[in-house]
């Protein structure tokens, strides 16, 4: 609170959107062409923009990162990573027109059957409890969002 004005600044957590896109049993994965993470793989998602609805910024991330033209099926999950102050909403989506190339934010971007997922290359934790929780949920019309990993 500023001593002079009194107004309020509030450091409030970010918040990260995203998805898991599947064709034809294969999972959509980004190379990171940015910090931090540089040259690790990862799913299509970044930092919710104002005004914006979580699921529009779910499909801009997929635009940007991937080129790809998405639909959300449904929330996937809801992550908190209180440490770096992120929440992260996930999605299950698939391709809505066909075609993918890489962004500027990804140096590759690539469909991986789920035994060729690069597991020890994925940029983050929640890269990875995302692809679980699709796994769970990918054979299944209704589910409730699933949560950080206990």
């Amino acid at each position: 609170m500023c001593g002079q004005c009194g107004h309020i600044a509030y450091s409030n957590p970010k918040i990260v959107v995203g998805s898991v896109v599947a064709h034809e049993g294969r999972i959509l994965l980004c190379l990171r062409a940015i910090d931090p993470r540089k040259g690790f793989w990862t799913l299509p998602a970044g930092f919710l923009e104002e005004h914006e609805t979580p699921e529009a910024g779910a499909r801009r991330e997929a635009r940007e990162e991937a080129r790809a033209e998405i639909a959300l099926d449904a929330l996937l999950a809801v992550c908190a990573v209180p440490h770096i102050s992120q929440v992260q909403l996930m999605y299950r989506g698939r391709f809505a027109a066909p075609g993918f190339s890489p962004g500027p934010e990804s140096l590759e971007v690539r469909l991986f059957a789920w035994n060729k997922i690069p597991w020890n290359e994925l940029a983050f934790p929640s890269v990875k409890w995302a692809l679980e929780h699709y796994n769970q949920s990918r054979d299944l019309g209704f589910f409730a969002p699933f949560s950080n990993p206990v």
